[in-house]
């Protein structure tokens, strides 16, 4: 399966991920950006949030995208994953500058099947859609139980366990609530063009987990 990953996309891929665990650390390290007068950096902490990003995002974006692609090739068609230069930075400045974060990385970009001319329909486009953002509620599971496991009491200044299980439950949560959206170019409006019971569900679903995600004691 890998193998139908070409080399720009790995490429696109690895500088997509770098760029918004970079982003997340910093509002990790300081909520309201660098030009805060508190603003105080510690190379250890940064470099141990920076790891955590990339494993919790990572791997919450990582299988986001990868979901829209693999789910795309079971229908017949090619896709593949595609960075935005400029959205990369974006998300870079403002969560430098004012400790906000909008990742949109950029897009698994599907192309119609050339040979038979058919094009994609409503409820390939809604599976296609859905599938990210389920990848990423089903990843809030494991790292839920890792927070329960560090003691949900403890929080950010908790021990390593919590820590990455309060990022990974938060991050997933947020990444899924925010592709939910039934707006623009986002999952949730492909999703509700499709199948409204699913989107409600999973619109449901997703802000639940967000929430939750702020209230860790009622795990």
């Amino acid at each position: 399966m890998l193998e139908k990953i070409s080399r720009r996309e790995e490429a696109d891929l690895f500088i997509a991920w770098m760029a918004i665990s970079l982003a997340f650390t910093i509002i990790f390290i300081s909520p309201n950006g660098f030009l805060s007068s508190n603003f105080r950096i510690e190379p250890i902490v940064a470099l141990v949030f920076f790891a955590i990003s990339l494993v919790t995002v990572g791997i919450g974006f990582i299988l986001h995208e990868m979901a829209h692609k693999f789910t795309a090739m079971k229908f017949g068609y090619y896709a593949e994953f595609k960075k935005d230069n400029m959205m990369l930075l974006v998300a870079v400045a403002l969560a430098a500058l004012v400790g906000v974060v909008f990742a949109a990385p950029g897009a698994t970009v599907i192309y119609n099947n050339s040979i038979d001319g058919r094009g994609i329909s409503r409820e390939q486009n809604g599976r296609i859609s859905v599938a990210g953002p389920l990848v990423n509620l089903l990843l809030c599971i494991p790292f839920a139980g890792l927070l329960i496991y560090g003691g949900t009491g403890a929080g950010l200044g908790g021990n390593i366990y919590s820590l990455i299980g309060m990022i990974g439950l938060q991050v997933n949560a947020m990444i899924a609530a925010f592709n939910m959206l039934p707006v623009s170019v986002l999952d949730g409006k492909k999703v509700f063009a499709w199948n409204k019971i699913i989107f409600i569900i999973m619109i449901v679903a997703a802000f639940g987990a967000l929430i939750l995600s702020f209230y860790p004691n009622l795990l």
